[in-house]
């Protein structure tokens, strides 16, 4: 009787030990969909905003859609800061974080700029906007491979 508890003990561990590990697979997996999707959204951004920007300097609508777009990207940019990386990888979710924190502040900057009148498109594509999100996809990509 003794013997069959402790088998039943340890067969429920392995399960329950086996089920986490599935767990924290498909949290992984979840991850790297998320990444992509991230990744391809900041890929756009990085693409279309520049043209955008240049438009802005003549077109008050343009201005306004470019506004637009730099709030959506801060927000796409903090869920994903929010989001719970996986213990694989936690590392490179770490350094999108940071490289997005920058991203942030140069949002932050180019936004005040326009605010005041002082619409400088040439300054887009330098500004630390597009360096860091740059930067972000290679780190991306990295994590994309945690999902094959």
């Amino acid at each position: 009787m003794k013997t069959t508890g402790i088998a039943f003990l340890m067969l429920v561990t392995v399960l329950l030990s086996g089920c986490s590990m599935l767990e924290g697979i498909n949290n992984t997996l979840n991850y790297a969909d998320e990444a992509t999707d991230y990744a391809n959204e900041v890929s756009t951004f990085v693409n279309e905003v520049p043209s955008l920007a240049e438009q802005a300097a003549t077109d008050e609508q343009a201005a306004k859609d470019l506004e637009a777009r730099l709030e959506d990207m801060k927000l796409t940019i903090t869920e994903f800061n929010e989001m719970e990386e996986p213990a694989v990888g936690a590392g490179l979710h770490q350094q999108v974080v940071d490289r997005n924190k920058q991203a942030l502040e140069g949002i932050d900057v180019y936004l005040n700029n326009m605010e005041n009148g002082k619409l400088d498109t040439s300054a887009i594509e330098n500004t630390e906007i597009f360096q860091s999100l740059s930067e972000i996809t290679n780190t991306l990509d990295q994590i994309k491979q945690l999902g094959e």
